[in-house]
């Protein structure tokens, strides 16, 4: 069996999508498309930058998205492959998970561009800059970090907000909070690295986000994806669009629960993990799952190698 797996913010770079734009008609029409919807040149911002411009995450949501979709297209149409034929699950990593929406066909392209837009800017909005912070907390495991973010709240905010792989969790909250839990961290024989950031993402500071995709999923077109989406916060699978609304939300303020997620994919029969527009979740999965296939696709020829094993 097999899982599609989207990435989720941080796997942005600077020329991103522009092989495959290249070579492939398929992806630049996915591109333009998006470019269309949200009224700019965020292909241009893709491929030529700068930077700081693309990492802002009103940009960074969609472009991550539409990068990961354009592989899918270039496998359907260019390989003749279908997402449906191919896997029996998908998931994606925070933001990752509208994307996985997408290419199961539940979202179309224009409105998961636009909802990750509004996403990107309500996430900034809610806190103000230098407000939260966020941390990874390495060599401890899920629990242990849970534990040390409640004995370092203090009155604030800071929880683990993402649970990637065995050792590997990040917390997000008020800045001060934070930072005491990474010394929390260190003193119980662990590792704390702050991450630069834009805002607190996965915590209760996102509440005024939370609130803002509550008001536009209510009115958003979500039919049933073609197959299951493993839903970031109960690390299941779900098909309801009713239910995949509420998770969204959600999904806003809590815990991303990736570790749980590829173990109980792997548990539902999953083998072959194939990250779709980035390199960040199959290393994950590895740690996860060691004996699982992880590959990642974001060149034509990595789309192509694959396609031929199938």
């Amino acid at each position: 069996m097999r899982a599609f797996i989207f990435p989720g913010q941080g796997s942005q770079a600077v020329g991103m999508g522009q092989a495959l734009a290249d070579a492939s008609a398929a992806a630049r029409e996915a591109f333009e498309e998006v470019d269309e919807a949200l009224g700019q040149h965020l292909f241009r911002l893709m491929a030529e930058g700068p930077a700081d411009t693309l990492t802002l995450t009103e940009n960074a949501q969609p472009a991550i998205m539409v990068n990961a979709i354009a592989t899918l297209r270039v496998l359907e149409r260019e390989a003749g492959l279908s997402l449906a034929g191919t896997a029996e699950f998908v998931a994606g990593h925070s933001l990752g998970e509208y994307s996985a929406l997408c290419a199961a066909r539940a979202l179309d392209l224009t409105t998961t561009a636009r909802l990750l837009r509004l996403r990107g800017q309500a996430m900034q909005a809610a806190v103000p800059v230098g407000e939260g912070a966020m941390a990874a907390i390495l060599k401890l495991d899920f629990d242990e970090v849970a534990a040390i973010a409640a004995q370092a709240a203090q009155g604030e905010v800071v929880t683990a907000a993402n649970d990637n792989a065995p050792g590997q969790v990040v917390v997000s909250g008020h800045q001060a909070a934070v930072a005491r839990a990474i010394e929390l961290a260190k003193a119980a024989g662990g590792r704390g690295l702050p991450l630069p950031v834009s805002a607190p993402f996965h915590c209760a500071l996102m509440q005024p986000a939370a609130d803002a995709m509550a008001a536009a999923l209510a009115t958003a077109d979500l039919r049933s994806p073609l197959l299951p989406v493993y839903a970031n916060v109960t690390a299941a699978p779900v098909a309801d669009p009713d239910v995949i609304r509420r998770l969204l939300v959600e999904q806003v303020t809590g815990t991303v629960r990736w570790r749980e997620s590829v173990a109980a994919m792997a548990a539902a029969g999953v083998t072959s993990f194939v990250e779709l527009g980035g390199k960040v979740l199959a290393p994950m999965v590895k740690r996860i799952v060691p004996d699982a296939e992880a590959i990642s696709l974001v060149t034509m020829a990595d789309v192509e190698a694959f396609a031929k094993t199938l």
